[in-house]
């Protein structure tokens, strides 16, 4: 598998989103859902984009119903949701699988560059966070319960 800034997602109106636009750039990567107990961190990672954006932090929210079913929403379900709710403006992919074999090329390369613990590839639950470097390395890999705000003292060392 290729690096970072070989991939691409695809967008919630079919459009591809080319990584190669992320050099220089750091990423926070993040699995979200609607109906989860963690769903408010929206909020949080909302508050990140808005206090980093401009220093060059780029978050992108791959939605997913894999995990419990807290995902079962349109993409425009997903968008007006979190729009309404939480005010998120920052990057939204369609919605795809982060485990099995459906998986998204995204999380294939995230998971096999930074396993979590045991060396387990697996997303665990919905709000996992990854923070990619200015190189396109991933520096770190989050569980759901790591808040957003508890993220800006590393992002901030990157940035």
């Amino acid at each position: 598998m290729s690096g970072f800034y070989s991939l691409k997602a695809e967008l919630p109106n079919g459009d591809v989103f080319d990584f190669a636009d992320l050099k220089g750039k750091t990423v926070l990567i993040v699995n979200i859902a609607s109906k989860c107990g963690f769903t408010p961190q929206h909020k949080g990672l909302q508050a990140l984009d808005e206090k980093y954006k401009d220093k060059g932090l780029v978050i992108l929210g791959f939605p997913c119903n894999q995990l419990g079913s807290q995902e079962p929403g349109s993409d425009e379900q997903i968008k007006e949701f979190c729009t309404v709710n939480y005010g998120v403006n920052f990057q939204l992919m369609k919605k795809s699988n982060v485990n099995g074999d459906e998986t998204n090329e995204v999380y294939k390369w995230l998971k096999s560059e930074k396993p979590g613990l045991l060396g387990l590839t697996r997303i665990k639950w919905n709000f996992e966070k990854f923070l990619v470097d200015k190189n396109g390395k991933v520096v770190n890999r989050w569980a759901s319960t790591t808040t957003p705000s508890s993220l800006e003292p590393e992002i901030e060392k990157i940035l």
